[in-house]
């Protein structure tokens, strides 16, 4: 009995933008907000797109809102990507640190590996 295989993989296409504006912190919002403002964008035309197919109608009303939604999408969602990839870059800044130390699973472990923390192991000698 003939069998058939299916090979393949997924791979998702990696944009990097690099923006010099002078100031790190700038740098990182500016680059958040235009990326997902563009997934946002790309989302709301994708959707607009399905309905008028479906709909069977396409005018130029239904353009101009689209084109509209679109850049009220691609601006809300690019915003709230800049606050917040700013916000965490602002307090990695401030803490002198980028991970995540609060986690539960990274205090489980730690107290597994530093019991009595003079001979920390994680680096974080309190």
């Amino acid at each position: 009995m003939p069998s058939t295989r299916f090979l393949g993989s997924l791979s998702t296409p990696r944009v990097d933008i690099t923006i010099d504006t002078g100031n790190l912190f700038f740098n990182h919002a500016l680059e958040g907000f235009l990326k997902i403002g563009s997934v946002a964008a790309t989302r709301s035309i994708a959707e607009d797109s399905f309905k008028a197919i479906n709909g069977g109608k396409l005018s130029k009303h239904c353009l101009e809102r689209s084109l509209k939604k679109m850049c009220k999408e691609g601006a809300y969602w690019g915003s709230v990507a800049g606050v917040y990839v700013g916000m965490e870059y602002g307090v990695g800044r401030i803490r002198g640190t980028w991970d995540w130390v609060c986690s539960p699973r990274y205090k489980e472990c730690h107290d597994r590996r530093c019991p009595n923390r003079s001979s920390c192991l994680c680096g974080d000698q309190q």
